[in-house]
């Protein structure tokens, strides 16, 4: 057996391997990779019904006082000052030279703003806000797990519990009661599906969850299944199609960025991003679609017709709505558009592929 006692553990540890589930580290953390029905089946089971997913190694950060919104905006390039209370925005922190640090989600509570910021960077980014925010304004939850149930059978299963979900609009978010567990809700997620993350207190976690899992349509999910997901939606995993070194307008992520914030500036990076809004970016991020059945996995040497390298894949798999590998990756502006024939460099050998639109599969919110 594996020894995973350096590595963290969230609140519901016991039972992801009551459930059976395959653990792994990510990001520090001991956490479920798959469950024995298997990624595909629970990828399926996400599409078609409703799959819990543990996401409480995830960051929750509050901030709070007078003042935040500015400070915020000079760290992000959303338009945050427009945001009201329940609504909420993917956004993005970013660097002197345009680059991504993290991609995060930030809601507006009633006299705060509530942000969910990646595992891997939650203590870069804490430290980060830290640095800039007036003090005593940043609070981390440490004593909240993170549950999100995502498929389009998700509204109905919360809705027994709550109907005020069903008049929640994505990207909305607010307090609600589960079974006598006060919550803090978004519909929101990042499947490309319907569904809700839910913020509920440590002690209550197990609870919540095996309330969820009760559930007829509810399955249990992993990490794998979390990542083919998120692909065929077209949604960027920091680290891997978000870096430091890779700019918004790369990344096909210039939506992110408000009229007004476009005009005034004021955050970190803008003078680079906005050149590459007008001039062009020197790369863009693309779906690519492989031939045949051979999946094209990270790194993979992106090639032209000629065989010479154009980019490189950063994420790719199969996909299993799709019946087929699919890819993301970076190619220059001019092999971006759809249908341009690309090369694959796998195991020493071309393998033809094709730029297609993102995403792979409908995204299932209105």
């Amino acid at each position: 057996m594996d020894d995973h006692s350096q590595t963290l553990q969230t609140p519901l540890h016991a039972l992801h391997l009551e459930l059976g589930a395959q653990m792994g580290p990510f990001a520090g953390y001991d956490m479920p990779i798959r469950y024995p029905a298997g990624i595909m089946a629970e990828h399926t089971h996400c599409r078609e019904a409703a799959a819990l997913f543990d996401v409480s190694h995830m960051g929750q950060v509050v901030l709070s006082g007078e003042g935040v919104v500015e400070v915020l905006e000079r760290l992000v390039p959303g338009d945050i000052a427009i945001l009201k209370p329940g609504r909420q925005r993917y956004t993005l922190f970013t660097n002197e030279a345009g680059g991504v640090l993290d991609d995060l989600m930030v809601t507006r509570r009633t006299d705060d703003l509530y942000l969910v910021v990646n595992a891997a960077c939650k203590d870069a980014d804490i430290t980060h806000l830290q640095a800039n925010m007036p003090g005593g304004s940043v609070q981390v939850l440490e004593d909240r797990a993170l549950l999100a149930l995502q498929g389009p059978k998700a509204i109905e299963v919360i809705a027994r519990f709550e109907s005020r979900i069903t008049e929640q609009k994505f990207m909305s978010a607010a307090a609600l009661t589960l079974d006598g567990i006060d919550c803090w809700v978004s519909r929101s997620g990042y499947t490309g599906e319907d569904g809700v993350e839910i913020s509920v207190p440590h002690d209550q976690a197990e609870r919540l969850a095996r309330l969820l899992l009760d559930q007829d349509e509810v399955a249990p999910a992993g990490l794998g299944a979390r990542d083919s997901l998120r692909l065929e939606a077209g949604l960027c995993l920091y680290g891997t199609d978000l870096d430091e070194t890779t700019t918004p307008v790369e990344a096909g992520l210039t939506w992110t960025i408000g009229k007004r914030r476009k005009i005034e500036k004021g955050f970190l990076g803008a003078d680079v991003i906005m050149e590459q809004i007008f001039e062009g970016p020197p790369r863009l991020r693309v779906g690519i679609k492989p031939e045949g059945r051979a999946p094209a996995r990270a790194h993979t040497v992106i090639v032209d017709h000629e065989e010479n390298p154009v980019g490189e894949i950063t994420s790719g798999g199969f996909g299993p709505t799709v019946g087929g590998p699919v890819a993301m990756g970076y190619v220059p502006p001019a092999l971006a558009g759809d249908g341009t024939e690309l090369g694959l460099l796998i195991r020493g050998k071309v393998h033809k592929a094709r730029v297609v639109a993102l995403p792979f599969v409908p995204k299932g919110w209105s």
